[in-house]
């Protein structure tokens, strides 16, 4: 029989095991113990969230990127102190939009390099002063191919072969041909240097001569014009200095005579030859 004191001892121990959530000794309705009953009060903590971090989860990790090289550099073609045919083609083409005035002279020199300075510059290429690939092309669509006078026109040109007339004896061997001179002395050349002939209109006789007068300070009053170290062999015809040539190369043209651009080598030339020697005019 369970008496009020027996509920009231009941209650309590049932409150004292809700609150520290500890193992009792349950008993029955008559005081009697029973099984022991767990029951446990405490309650599951939420799981922590992963630590923070700067990556959204949702895209894949960043990776680093090197930064992108600047592109290489065209190749160089031509630079300064190169010499050769391409070099003339290049100031022949310069020559074409007025870039170069001066040459061709086959010698990649100061002028050239600020011709092609300035070609740079005026079309937005780096200002280099050197010749390369992107310049190079830019440069063939603007000009024609260059003929042979073209990359000739101040001469510099090589002789072809002399004349059999002119293997013996002291001679002023002239080709045509290739416009040379050849002053030689029983077959060997001692000297050779570009020549301009006459016009069609005023053409430069051809065949075998000599010369029969020589005049330093010649002046032609037929056509008042100064035709210094003149060497005479075809009536007025001679072979002499003429400043026209060393300006305008073979953009010009002489009256018949055969005309000579470097001073100082046909001022030796004039020393060296002497009335009588032979001169031949050929092809």
């Amino acid at each position: 029989m369970r008496t009020a004191g027996t509920g009231r001892a009941i209650a309590a121990l049932a409150a004292l095991v809700t609150v520290c959530g500890c193992t009792a000794q349950a008993v029955d309705a008559d005081g009697k113990p029973r099984g022991p009953i767990h029951i446990d009060v405490t309650t599951t903590a939420p799981a922590a969230p992963p630590p923070a971090t700067s990556e959204d989860p949702a895209k894949p990790p960043a990776t680093s990127k090197a930064p992108a090289k600047p592109p290489a550099p065209p190749p160089v073609l031509w630079s300064r102190g190169d010499s050769g045919r391409d070099v003339r083609e290049l100031q022949a083409r310069l020559r074409q939009i007025a870039w170069l005035f001066d040459g061709p002279t086959g010698t990649y020199d100061d002028l050239t390099e600020q011709a092609v300075r300035g070609f740079q510059g005026k079309r937005g290429l780096p200002q280099t002063g050197t010749t390369d690939t992107v310049t190079w092309q830019r440069l063939l669509k603007m000009t024609r191919e260059p003929g042979h006078w073209d990359l000739y026109l101040m001469g510099g040109q090589p002789a072809d072969a002399p004349d059999a007339r002119c293997l013996t004896g002291r001679v002023l061997c002239i080709s045509k041909s290739s416009r040379t001179l050849r002053w030689m002395i029983d077959g060997r050349t001692l000297t050779t240097l570009p020549v301009r002939f006459g016009s069609t209109s005023t053409p430069t006789r051809e065949g075998q001569f000599q010369v029969y007068w020589k005049s330093r300070h010649h002046h032609s009053t037929l056509y008042d014009s100064p035709m210094p170290y003149a060497m005479f062999f075809s009536g007025g015809q001679a072979v002499h200095y003429s400043s026209d040539f060393a300006a305008r190369g073979y953009a010009g043209a002489s009256h018949g005579c055969v005309n000579v651009r470097e001073e100082a080598a046909i001022a030796q030339l004039f020393g060296e030859v002497r009335n009588g020697d032979k001169v031949v005019v050929h092809w």
